[in-house]
């Protein structure tokens, strides 16, 4: 018999590995001797423990899942508790057994890192959904359709949660997407009703402004197609191919008009222009009257200058302004001279002058008897006051005296 510390040859060539239950028949190698089938048989044992020894190092080495590795080991445990193999086989099983603790750790490190990451896809998911119900409450049409299909890829790229917490926050998201929608849907149809009410209000003023093109009733049509750009503005946008084509009617029809009025003007001040130099030499007449020494004569002669001004006739537009402004300050000129001179010769104003002049005539009268009375009497405080006050009535009347020689011409 040739034996080795895990297993032996019997004489009959079958071989026996050693077991903590016993010895195991393990098989034959016929082909050989005792010593080369032992030999074999311990090969197939070095075989054996390279595996676990792999499989050790890919369970350390966090290659394999826990529910990986879990599987793994159990593929390899039945392997060893069956092998057909010379060597420590128990040694191999322990070597198995001592990596369950592994697993345990690497199973509570997974639920923890899940457990994390799950949180920080809600977190994600809870922002997703509130910025999405910021846009549904906006009124961003333009750009909010496109934001919401973002935050949709976003939402798609994120681990889906607890399921409940999931369709909760799914629910939230997709209510604001569907929100949105419907309200865009609704600014946009206003916004379509609005413009074919647009577009009917801006037919008929188009049509409006056309048939005033060719009127020749400068100022009041002018008039009218101010109140016609009035409504227009107000009308609002019409579709916008169609906007354009009736914003090109609206404003032909009034480049038409003025076009027409601003020819018909030129025309007139063309032929007003010599009315402008008649009215030139008028004003130049009017201004040597000032500064007025006979107003009588003044007047006289700028009646006879307005007669003429007003015969003279229409000057152009741009002159109008500068001429009726001198012609008017000569005419004030003369007025104001006039006016002065009858303040000057008011009778009831005279009258009341003159009054004042005799009173104070009267009272200085009264001051200087009751004067001489005080000297007489060696009063000297009421010599002093009088004198005072005889001085101050003497100022009034010297004044009173202008006044009214001033009335009286």
């Amino acid at each position: 018999m040739t034996s080795s510390e895990w297993g032996r040859v019997d004489d009959d060539g079958t071989v026996y590995v050693k077991t903590v239950d016993g010895e195991r028949s393990v098989g034959s190698y016929p082909a050989g001797t005792p010593e080369e089938a032992l030999h074999f048989f311990t090969e197939r044992y070095e075989a054996l423990s390279f595996e676990v020894q792999l499989l050790e190092q890919r369970v350390n080495g966090s290659k394999l899942s826990p529910e990986e590795a879990a599987e793994s080991i159990k593929t390899v445990r039945a392997q060893v508790s069956e092998a057909n193999a010379v060597g420590d086989l128990a040694a191999l099983s322990g070597r198995l057994d001592a990596l369950a603790p592994v697993l345990a750790v690497q199973r509570e490190a997974r639920k923890a890192e899940k457990a994390e990451k799950a949180a920080a896809a809600k977190a994600d998911k809870e922002k997703l959904v509130a910025e999405a119900e910021k846009v549904a409450a906006g009124s961003d049409w333009r750009n909010g359709a496109n934001k919401l299909r973002d935050l949709l890829e976003e939402w798609k790229a994120l681990p889906r949660i607890d399921r409940a917490s999931d369709d909760a926050l799914w629910k939230r998201f997709s209510g604001a997407r569907t929100s949105y929608t419907r309200r865009r849907k609704t600014h946009f149809a206003e916004q379509d009703e609005k413009r074919e009410g647009a577009r009917v209000v801006k037919e008929r003023l188009a049509k409006e402004a056309e048939a005033l093109a060719g009127s020749t009733e400068w100022g009041p049509t002018a008039g009218k197609y101010r109140d016609l750009m009035r409504d227009w503005k107000a009308a609002g946008p019409a579709p916008k191919d169609v906007d354009d084509q009736l914003w090109k009617r609206f404003r032909g029809a009034q480049d038409a008009f003025f076009g027409a009025r601003d020819a018909a003007n030129a025309a007139l001040d063309a032929e007003f222009a010599d009315n402008a130099v008649v009215k030139d030499a008028l004003i130049l007449e009017a201004e040597a009257l000032v500064p007025v020494k006979d107003v009588d004569a003044a007047k006289k002669a700028f009646r006879d200058i307005a007669d003429r001004w007003d015969a003279a006739g229409k000057v152009p537009r741009d002159r109008m302004k500068e001429l009726e402004g001198r012609i008017r300050a000569v005419e004030q000129a003369i007025r104001s001279v006039e006016d002065d001179a009858w303040k000057r010769s008011d009778p009831e104003k005279s009258a009341r002058a003159n009054d004042m002049v005799t009173k104070l005539e009267d009272a200085i009268a009264e001051v200087e008897a009751d004067l001489e009375k005080a000297r007489a009497a060696g009063n000297a405080k009421k010599v002093k006051d009088l004198e005072e006050n005889l001085a101050s009535r003497q100022s009034f009347l010297e004044m009173a005296k202008r006044a009214s020689a001033d009335y009286s011409g």
